[in-house]
């Protein structure tokens, strides 16, 4: 699993730092989960890409509930800065420097298990011991148990004399229901609705602690596993079902893996290494300028402008195609490789 340094949450200043933890972690997860992606399209992976997809579209979901949270305290959402993104391979924001290095490389299955299921394990994941952590760090899971706890107490003084702490301003607040029922994402305008968003993203990434599947009303009354368990899923090869004679077994329908189809991509890549007149440059710096102008609208959006992620949306979808050109050109440092996105920030962009 993850850990986390342990974060101080006492006052409403820490809580909105630990709110901006919360969107940089989520958001940090999204460029690993997108680049084993892009390297599955047109390959024959469609169940694999899928349950990924999947995945990639509830961490901007988290992400969205953090920002409305974050805003509800008259906080402000920082998404635009070059330490926004972390450097891969590398720790997650707010993560223990010991933790797990994440890194940029395409799809396997090795990445899945290594990577991806530990970074979305639950504290006690179903049928699997749980090893002993260090008092000094958190799971995710934990840290935004923390987030609720910290809410609580502190409306509750604010309430004891007349008062809150959800003072921001509500046209701040961005709901998308072109992507996501408003059951999922809405307005957060006090505690209830805060405590609602962050029960959203623990349950969809974690399940529960006795059953693997996203509770109904936390996931649009629709039947999916939380990210740990699709993770696993594609892991086996096997989706998880439940047993009439109790708990849940692997079984059929399979999720094939085609592993020769995947293109050879060098982990990690860097736009600066690549030579300042090859194709893997020049798409790369278009790359990294989508990217830039996505953050830049995702910032706009949780800023007071919230008519902003349409364009955000349009720009993710774009940068697909740049992510295919790169994955299509020999890598000019490494033979036998192709080429990569960086998912890098530009300044003044």
């Amino acid at each position: 699993m993850i850990l986390l340094n342990t974060i101080k949450i006492e006052t409403l200043a820490d809580l909105k730092n630990a709110l901006q933890t919360a969107i940089e972690l989520e958001h940090a997860t999204i460029p690993p989960y997108l680049t084993a992606n892009f390297t599955l399209f047109n390959t024959g992976n469609d169940q694999i890409s899928n349950l990924i997809g999947s995945v990639v579209g509830e961490e901007m979901l988290h992400l969205s509930i953090a920002c409305n949270i974050l805003n509800a305290i008259e906080g402000n959402p920082v998404l635009n800065k070059p330490g926004f993104i972390p450097t891969y391979p590398g720790v997650l924001p707010g993560g223990v420097e010991y933790g797990l290095k994440v890194p940029l490389q395409k799809f396997s299955l090795e990445l899945v298990y290594d990577v991806f299921m530990t970074i979305e394990e639950p504290e006690n994941p179903i049928e699997i011991k749980n090893l002993m952590v260090s008092p000094d760090v958190l799971t995710i899971g934990e840290f935004y148990a923390n987030i609720k706890d910290m809410i609580s107490s502190l409306e509750a003084d604010a309430q004891a004399i007349g008062k809150t702490i959800f003072t921001g301003n509500p046209k701040n607040q961005m709901t998308f229901e072109k992507f996501y029922p408003s059951s999922l994402l809405f307005p957060i305008i006090d505690e209830e609705t805060a405590l609602r968003g962050i029960d959203i993203i623990i349950d969809q990434g974690e399940g529960t602690t006795t059953d693997p599947f996203v509770t109904p009303i936390d996931d649009a009354d629709t039947t999916e596993l939380a990210h740990y368990y699709r993770f696993e899923e594609i892991y086996k090869g096997k989706t998880i079902q439940k047993d009439p004679s109790g708990g849940y077994v692997y079984g059929e329908p399979l999720i094939p893996f085609y592993p020769e189809l995947v293109p050879n991509m060098w982990p990690n890549p860097k736009m600066n290494d690549y030579p300042k007149d090859s194709q893997a440059y020049i798409n790369s710096k278009f790359f990294n300028y989508n990217y830039t102008s996505l953050l830049n609208s995702l910032h706009l959006t949780f800023n007071g402008e919230p008519n902003q992620i349409n364009a955000a949306m349009g720009i993710m979808f774009s940068l697909r195609l740049y992510a295919l050109k790169l994955l299509a050109i020999p890598d000019p440092n490494n033979p036998g490789y192709v080429a990569g996105p960086s998912f890098e920030y530009i300044a003044g962009e």
